[in-house]
């Protein structure tokens, strides 16, 4: 989806060069991916600890069920 905004050349230049990207426009995609990566990391993260587990559970023994 095509999509104008202004971008600042002093942080669009050395994303590209540094990324090895061939264009300003895949530089933003890959940043926008990498932040979209990082936002699912972090409900995962927040999730940690509100999960109850059954402490009787017994995974081995759950292994030789077939």
């Amino acid at each position: 989806m095509p999509i104008k905004i202004a971008l600042d050349e002093q942080l669009v230049a050395p994303a590209v060069s540094f990324g090895e990207h061939s264009s300003g426009s895949e530089a933003v995609t890959v940043v926008l991916e990498q932040y979209v990566q990082r936002l699912k990391q972090r409900k995962v993260i927040e999730s940690f600890g509100t999960i109850d587990y059954d402490e009787d559970y017994d995974y081995k023994r759950q292994r030789n069920v077939r």
